[in-house]
């Protein structure tokens, strides 16, 4: 499970911080509180600021980030079953996974459809409505067309909740990086995994624990758990690890650990020659 927190160090601000978090940098925009750019309601109404938003976002803009290259270095030796991010970047992909290994819960830019008559639409399409300053309309309808990012009032993906009925059961080491695990139903999946699942939380600060909303929560999903993380020093605590910081540096101490530091740098440097050479194309 992945939020915005990895892909920082790409130069992509997450949402929350304060003063360098996207939804800070969006109160020029003048919205009526900064969630709004996420908002299919008040996009109908005014789509200016989220396509201002999309173009700082845009795939191209970044690569992948120590973090990604750890999940793809998970995925190249059999142990990843699948990775759930709520990041809209898809920088996952870039990175090397597969499509089928990522569940992108929030969706991304990876297609795009008018909100209107559903007519799909190819990402240039958008592409060149948002990087020339215009709206971006549909060519059947005349409609709004956005990227099949989930809006706050929209359902999440089939795949989403597909993928976790599947997943989260056969869990048997559970990952959380990067995330404020404030957005639901994303947050409750650290309780879907089995009881004696182990759960590592790589993150700048301590998220996840108590019970709730997000043990109510679990318990309305069906997911079980005891709603939260329990860290070590606090009672009850028997399988919860917490590494305060960077996620990269939490991947490359992990990788170090699990004897893979030079598996991880050099897949970070065969990538990173890589792209230099597809920029001199």
């Amino acid at each position: 499970m992945c939020g915005a927190g990895i892909s920082v160090s790409a130069g992509i601000p997450d949402f929350r911080t304060p003063g360098t978090g996207l939804y800070s940098q969006l109160e020029r925009f003048g919205l009526p509180e900064p969630e709004a750019v996420f908002s299919i309601k008040f996009f109908k109404n005014n789509p200016k600021p989220f396509h201002m938003l999309a173009r700082e976002l845009f795939p191209g803009n970044y690569g992948p980030t120590p973090t990604h290259y750890f999940m793809k270095l998970l995925h190249n030796k059999g142990l990843l079953l699948r990775c759930f991010t709520q990041n809209i970047d898809s920088l996952e992909c870039l990175a090397g996974l597969p499509k089928a290994a990522v569940v992108a819960a929030h969706g991304n830019f990876d297609s795009a459809h008018c909100i209107k008559c559903d007519h799909e639409h190819s990402l240039d399409h958008v592409k060149q409505a948002v990087f020339s300053d215009e709206i971006c309309y549909c060519t059947k309808c005349g409609g709004l067309v956005k990227p099949d990012i989930v809006f706050f009032g929209e359902q999440l993906p089939d795949r989403f909740y597909e993928q976790m009925d599947q997943d989260f059961p056969a869990c048997d080491l559970l990952l959380v990086m990067g995330t404020s695990l404030v957005v639901q139903p994303f947050a409750s999946l650290i309780d879907a995994v089995p009881e004696h699942c182990p759960r590592v939380l790589i993150n700048r600060e301590r998220v996840g624990e108590g019970t709730g909303t997000m043990g109510i929560l679990s318990r309305m999903l069906g997911l079980g758990g005891s709603g939260g993380f329990v860290f070590e020093g606090d009672e009850g605590c028997y399988r919860d690890v917490l590494y305060l910081g960077d996620s990269d540096d939490g991947v490359r101490d992990l990788a170090q650990l699990l004897g893979w530091d030079k598996d991880l740098e050099d897949l970070i440097a065969d990538n990173s020659r890589a792209e230099k050479s597809d920029s001199k194309l």
